[in-house]
């Protein structure tokens, strides 16, 4: 029984299966162009919907599908700053008591230190 154990491996690491009479899915070949220059193809299930784009495997550009063109692009919403936010939450009114109090607290505290 010694001889038969599989020692330094652990219990799902690896497949002692062969790849013998096993059918893979069937796939098919879709090229890229870098804008750089780069050509490569990319293997995808046959089944698969096809990306307009896909990242260049050599330089990391984003690489266009072969006699494809570019997907339209979404219009982008402008970053929301923090007078945005502060506008959602309150009125220009609400702004001017909250800074009439605060400028009366500090008016009042140089009083008392001098």
């Amino acid at each position: 029984m010694g001889e038969r154990v599989l020692r330094g491996t652990r219990l799902g690491a690896i497949s002692y299966e062969t790849d013998r009479h096993t059918e893979l899915a069937p796939r098919r070949d879709v090229a890229f162009d870098c804008p750089r220059g780069h050509k490569f193809t990319v293997p995808l299930a046959a089944d698969a919907d096809i990306p307009a784009t896909w990242e260049c495997k050599a330089c990391g550009a984003i690489a266009i599908l072969v006699d494809g063109s570019l997907p339209e692009e979404k219009p982008a919403k402008p970053p929301r700053t923090h007078w945005d936010m502060l506008m959602e939450r309150r009125t220009t009114e609400d702004l001017e008591e909250v800074l009439a109090e605060r400028l009366a607290v500090l008016r009042g505290h140089d009083r008392k230190s001098a």
